[in-house]
């Protein structure tokens, strides 16, 4: 399936959903833009594995600190590990799945 782009008009502001641009590795990936908000949400699967019964699920949620103009600086140089914040948002995500 190759690029597509869906956007509509809500509440004034406009939602932009694209697929087919990034994460060509993954078996789907969208890009959901709405006012000056981005989210990347992608799926990866594979085939099921015999008696397992559970489903695996794993959810990685990151404020990025870039996307806001602010650089860590000093000794750390990269974003280190989740806060507190972002690990609580991931345990909301993927515990109502």
């Amino acid at each position: 399936m190759g690029y597509v782009k869906v956007q509509r008009e809500i509440g004034g502001r406009t939602l932009t959903l694209e697929t087919g641009k990034v994460a060509k590795l993954a078996s789907s990936a969208v890009i959901a833009t709405y006012a000056e908000t981005a989210v990347l949400a992608t799926v990866v699967r594979a085939d099921p594995r015999p008696g397992i019964d559970f489903f695996p699920l794993t959810v990685d949620y990151r404020e990025k600190t870039s996307a806001a103009g602010k650089y860590p600086g000093g000794f750390r140089k990269r974003e280190g590990a989740p806060n507190e914040k972002e690990i609580l948002t991931m345990r909301m995500i993927d515990r109502p799945i």
